[in-house]
């Protein structure tokens, strides 16, 4: 076997603040313990802390295989504000980073930070789906970075990751090859679980219904009781509902293996796609066929991923497709998905991927507990053992967070906090409870400018949202992803209390994506003369976008019935709030949905008006949603 790359993926830049960084990334063998951070700016000041044993620097370590590590390093030091800091890591005098050309922009001499409080710029985005046929908005955000740093202008400050960095339901035959060759290249580890006759990894990896027809394994309530007495010894099965569950993820190491495969190009030098698996049968060789060169042409890219993670500061919140879609949707759903050992172990298994590679670099001192337990659970050779930790990561309550920048910028949980419906098992659930909202409010009084981050938007589109009403009616909210701040009568109502509460920030950003198109929305309160002035900004998604007649046909609808003097207007929950759509420009005739894949950019100022909303399009051309004037009120 040829010998391993050290780094598998990262640096990953996490959580950035005054007092120092974390990085991230995963690697083939331990660290040597004389292994150093290596800082220094770009007016050659130097630092330099040893990684273990130092109290410069934090260093955590997870074995997650026989040949991968994964490692975060707290370093501690005064970071000056606005000031580049290039860093390196040195094993045995060897540079690991700065030597890699890959992860450095042009004539700079290693991968670099910087810590800007005052947030002037910054990126956010949601929805990036490796094998939807098209560009990939974080490699055109790496060409930006790098035309930046070309003209020596500054970074943004953050990079926001509001939902579905991964799709866990959604995965291409391809993708799952590389998937189990990654498995077996690392040494990744078996896994044993209950509640269904294919118990074990190794079991699924020798099925033959393991590629394109996994639905057949899930747990699906609408599976013939043929399959429900063949695999889930005649119990009731709980339901997963995703469309693209052909290829669903299950275990834990298929979901640490698609995190590497998502976001560094590495991994893709390990692994062979060219040839589907024998036991394919005709019409799923030639699926497997029109998938290669999606993945192909998406893992072509992961070079600029990985590079551009290297340098601007992220942060992520989950979504329900880097669990699985529709996750938590419902009350009804929510029992009969956790009161099945099988449904329940595959949703923590996704849990436990996304807090390993997301959650816990967002705010590494809050997950104390879960480190501990994590450490316990994944530190021993073999087979996972890993169920304590599910049980705590399911149970866990504070995924949400604060940065602590100017201004503010608070990050939702809207999966995990959910307002259950007393009524009805089928009806959709808040986003968030009244706890959770209360705790909300108080982090928005007498500020004077914030950023609120929902992965879902506050003000959908109207006509959206009422046909998912339409639906729900009847009893199938699960058909349309009935899920929206609306939908719940009791999370919208006090959410929107919290807008007109007269301490509520007088100025409002929300960030948000989900939907697969983007728009952006000035909000106020109807007939108060010092209203809150609300800008609302959706992008959506990063490698995703919604089917393209449905979707002018909805935007033209949606501006024929709820034109600002319809009386439908009065018939939603929001009457009260005043809402102007901006149009995109360059204008496209009178859309003001935009469908495409993109980045979305934001440059602050003082007032709202100032402020420039840009979508970055995978495409190289970007679209800005400039305000406009009073007239064409919705």
């Amino acid at each position: 076997m040829n010998e391993l790359p050290l780094i598998l993926a990262g640096p990953w830049l996490r959580h950035t603040h005054a007092d120092g960084t974390t990085l991230m990334l995963v690697t083939s063998r331990p660290l040597a313990k004389e292994t150093e951070v290596k800082l220094w700016s770009q007016q050659a000041t130097q630092l330099q802390a040893t990684v273990f044993g130092s109290d410069k620097v934090i260093t955590e370590q997870l074995p997650l295989g026989e040949f991968c590590f994964l490692y975060q390093l707290q370093v501690q030091l005064a970071l000056t504000p606005s000031e580049r800091w290039y860093y390196d890591l040195l094993e045995q005098g060897r540079s690991l980073l700065a030597a890699d050309s890959t992860l450095c922009y042009e004539q700079q001499p290693a991968p670099s930070l910087c810590f800007q409080p005052q947030l002037d710029t910054l990126w956010h985005g949601s929805c990036r789906k490796p094998h939807y046929d098209g560009a990939d908005a974080l490699v055109r955000a790496d060409h930006s970075a790098q035309q930046r740093l070309h003209h020596n202008e500054p970074l943004p400050a953050l990079l926001l990751m509001t939902g579905d960095q991964i799709y866990a339901d959604d995965v291409a035959g391809p993708m799952l090859v590389a998937l189990h060759q990654l498995i077996a290249r690392l040494g990744l580890y078996d896994e044993h679980w209950q509640g269904a006759d294919v118990g074990s990894l190794t079991a699924l990896l020798e099925h033959p219904e393991c590629y394109y027809l996994r639905p057949h394994l899930l747990p699906d309530d609408r599976a013939s009781q043929d399959l429900v007495d063949a695999f889930f010894q005649g119990a009731r099965k709980p339901i997963f509902t995703s469309a693209g569950a052909d290829n669903h993820v299950i275990a834990l190491a298929e979901v640490i293996a698609m995190y590497l495969l998502v976001w560094s190009d590495v991994p893709w030098q390990l692994v062979d796609i060219t040839r589907p698996p024998q036991q394919l049968s005709a019409e799923q060789q030639q699926r497997y066929q029109r998938e290669l060169p999606l993945i192909e042409a998406f893992a072509s890219g992961l070079g600029r991923v990985r590079r551009l993670l290297a340098h601007v500061p992220s942060y992520m919140m989950f979504d329900d497709h880097d669990v699985t879609d529709d996750w938590n949707l419902t009350r009804g759903w929510e029992e009969a998905a956790y009161g099945h050992e099988f449904s329940r172990r595959i949703i923590g298994n996704a849990l436990v991927g996304y807090w390993l590679f997301q959650g816990w670099g967002n705010q590494p001192q809050q997950y104390a507990e879960v480190l501990a337990c994590a450490r316990q659970c994944l530190g021993q050779r073999g087979p996972y053992d890993h169920q304590a930790l599910i049980d705590q990561l399911l149970d866990y309550s504070d995924w949400h967070f604060v940065l602590a920048t100017q201004p503010k910028v608070v990050m939702l949980d809207t999966r995990t906090h959910r307002w259950r419906s007393e009524s009805s098992p089928g009806k959709p659930s808040g986003l968030m409870d009244w706890e959770s909202l209360s705790e909300l409010q108080q982090q928005l009084l007498d500020q004077q400018q914030v950023i609120m981050v929902s992965p879902a938007p506050v003000f959908g589109v109207k006509l959206i949202e009422v046909i998912q009403r339409v639906f729900t009616f009847f009893g199938q909210p699960l058909m349309v992803d009935a899920e929206n701040w609306m939908a719940h009568p009791g999370a919208a109502n006090v959410l929107l209390n919290i807008f007109r509460h007269p301490r509520t920030p007088p100025q409002f950003i929300i960030l948000s994506g989900d939907v697969h198109y983007s728009f952006a929305y000035d909000v106020s309160i109807k007939h108060r003369r010092h209203s809150p002035r609300i800008l609302q900004i959706t992008a959506s998604g990063l490698k995703n976008t919604f089917p393209a007649a449905l979707l002018r046909w909805f935007d033209r609808l949606n501006r024929w019935l709820y034109a600002s003097r319809s009386p439908l207007n009065w018939l939603t929950k929001r009457r009260a709030m005043r809402i102007r759509q901006r149009y995109p420009h360059p204008r496209q005739g009178r859309r003001t949905l935009l469908n495409g894949s993109g980045m979305g950019e934001l440059q602050l100022a003082d007032d709202i008006d100032d402020m420039q909303v840009r979508v970055l399009l995978s495409d190289g051309s970007d679209i800005d949603f400039p305000p406009r004037g009073e007239h064409e009120h919705r």
